[in-house]
């Protein structure tokens, strides 16, 4: 897997700005361009600018794998608009649910979620079936609930939360069909998401992601 460092609006905080999947990046709508060309570069993909509820802070607002984009019930028409007509061979699916910053309470793959603990049963059934998964749970990965926020998945691999316990590893690889590792992010975070999207083609990290995080990265993610 190709990972480069990188950084948006002068953070190393990128996951909180950028969904991807395999097909589609979802962006602030003013990134320059040359930061538009390395997130094409390295994850080849197209690109949809947008704002979600008017803020560039798509990563906590959008969840999703490559079946599914989910956007939340307060994004606005506008918005919703210029993703279904850029991603039209995928579900986009406005979820109702009472969480808006899915990014950060759904962790997903293409084959199983993992859910923020205080969803209904009702609202994880909605979530199953907007992502197109073959099983969902809720629960928490190293004792934190907002489970999206701690981990970034693919249909190759995963980093989760460096505190994760060896036998809850083995669970969630189980769980989502895929080796998973635990690490880091940008010098020592353990809030993998927000310094970090990838799928599966490539990933970006944080500029200040060292050596031996990028290492781990690199061991999680290869098939």
């Amino acid at each position: 897997m190709n990972i480069q460092r990188f950084s948006v609006f002068g953070t190393d905080n990128i996951g909180v700005y950028i969904f991807t999947n395999d097909k589609y990046t979802i962006i602030p709508k003013n990134l320059d361009k040359g930061s538009k060309e390395i997130i094409q570069d390295n994850l080849k993909t197209e690109l949809i600018e947008t704002s979600i509820a008017d803020s560039y802070l798509i990563g906590v607002f959008v969840a999703g794998n490559n079946h599914s984009i989910l956007l939340p019930r307060i994004a606005k028409e506008s918005e919703i608009k210029v993703i279904k007509e850029a991603a039209k061979d995928i579900n986009v699916e406005i979820v109702d649910v009472r969480a808006t910053a899915l990014g950060n309470v759904i962790l997903t793959n293409d084959r199983s979620a993992l859910l923020y603990p205080e969803f209904s049963d009702a609202e994880a059934n909605t979530i199953k079936k907007a992502l197109g998964v073959e099983e969902v749970k809720k629960g928490t990965v190293a004792q934190v609930i907002v489970v999206g926020s701690v981990g970034v998945l693919t249909t190759k691999g995963g980093l989760v939360h460096i505190e994760a316990r060896e036998d809850e590893l083995k669970l969630l690889s189980s769980f989502f069909k895929t080796n998973l590792e635990v690490g880091t992010i940008n010098f020592g975070s353990a809030f993998i998401r927000s310094g970090m999207i990838a799928n599966s083609y490539g990933a970006l990290v944080g500029t200040s992601t060292t050596g031996p995080e990028i290492l781990r990265i690199q061991r999680a993610f290869s098939e």
